[in-house]
């Protein structure tokens, strides 16, 4: 049966979206419907897979947990939906989240890029599904307006606005010892991972 099909007939529950889902087709599960996403463009693309590559380059020589990219789902605790980030982190000591087919919890950190379909759900939707389900830290990356925003839990469980550095660096809560400067990812093109690797280092690994 074919995610149309099912969609058009009635409400599918989580496990009926896992077996059904096609990583050829890029849908997410909202409560309880099937909801395609419209094709990016090449320099969303760019974007994420650049983010994805330093992340997980940092993490990786830091023994610091796992990076993801879409199309692998997150479920979040006490949220009717099934995302697919475009990247996100989950720490070591939460490793236990990530099963075969689905990340089974809040990721410690959530990326998305923005494109003009999907301003509305990443700043708005998906901000309140984050901040719900418990994810620690949640940025914005806007390549159309040039504009990072940077999200943290705070101890009542909602988000305040991370600030940039005085140099110029976010610094990631989350990632430990990860600075991230938002000028690299408007430029054209866009820096190897490689190079700026190095200078993604702050003083606390």
């Amino acid at each position: 049966m074919t995610v149309t099909a099912i969609a058009e007939t009635r409400k599918v529950t989580f496990e009926e979206f896992m077996a059904i889902s096609d990583a050829e087709r890029h849908t997410e599960w909202i409560r309880g419907e099937l909801v395609e996403m419209s094709p990016v463009s090449r320099r969303h693309l760019d974007v994420a897979d650049f983010l994805h590559a330093l992340l997980r380059l940092f993490v990786r020589d830091n023994n610091l947990g796992i990076v993801a990219h879409e199309p692998f789902v997150m479920r979040l605790p006490d949220v009717p939906a099934a995302r697919e980030p475009d990247v996100f982190f989950v720490s070591t000591p939460n490793q236990h989240r990530m099963l075969d087919t689905y990340l089974d919890g809040p990721a410690n950190l959530v990326i998305e890029v923005v494109s003009l379909e999907s301003r509305e759900r990443d700043y708005s939707t998906k901000y309140f599904e984050y901040q719900m389900g418990g994810v620690d830290e949640y940025w914005v990356i806007d390549p159309l307006r040039d504009i990072a925003t940077f999200y943290l839990l705070d101890s009542a469980g909602k988000y305040q606005e991370g600030n940039i550095a005085p140099d110029g660096y976010y610094y990631s809560q989350s990632v430990r010892g990860f600075r991230l400067n938002p000028e690299w990812l408007w430029q054209e093109p866009l820096p190897d991972e490689r190079t700026v690797l190095p200078l993604s280092r702050s003083s606390d690994v």
